[in-house]
């Protein structure tokens, strides 16, 4: 695997529910705020080029940190993400969880009904990519 990632560095998971431990097939990330946003269950995630993001998940979350030792073998960059590299990975095996925390969902960041209706009329215009 190559880019600017270290798989010893944290890894976090966000969700709307309750657990102990991760699925494999599992998405997990080690940018922390991309994991509390994930944990409100959004359908629409944007991200400026900026780094601010911005969605539309209101469901009050829980972040997660992965309890254990991840290894390059144990994760695989998502095939279908639209962010930029090493932001999305999905996980080869089950994992377990220690709870951070409930996460409460940042006003600031949520879509208008107007964002939300442009992205979708331009992702329909371009075939899903925005």
């Amino acid at each position: 695997m190559s880019g600017d990632w270290d798989c010893r560095q944290t890894w976090y998971h966000g969700s709307p529910h309750e657990l102990t431990t991760l699925r494999e097939g599992s998405t997990i990330t080690q940018d922390r705020h991309l994991a509390e946003v994930f944990a409100h269950k959004p359908a629409i995630v944007c991200v400026s080029d900026e780094g601010a993001i911005k969605h539309n998940g209101t469901l009050p979350g829980y972040l997660y940190r992965i309890a254990e030792e991840i290894g390059p073998e144990d994760v695989y960059p998502h095939p279908r993400t639209t962010m930029e590299a090493n932001k999305e990975w999905l996980t080869r095996r089950k994992l377990r969880l220690a709870l951070i925390g409930p996460v409460s969902v940042n006003p600031e960041e949520l879509l208008t009904d107007e964002e939300v209706a442009e992205l979708r009329r331009r992702a329909k215009i371009t075939g899903g990519k925005t």
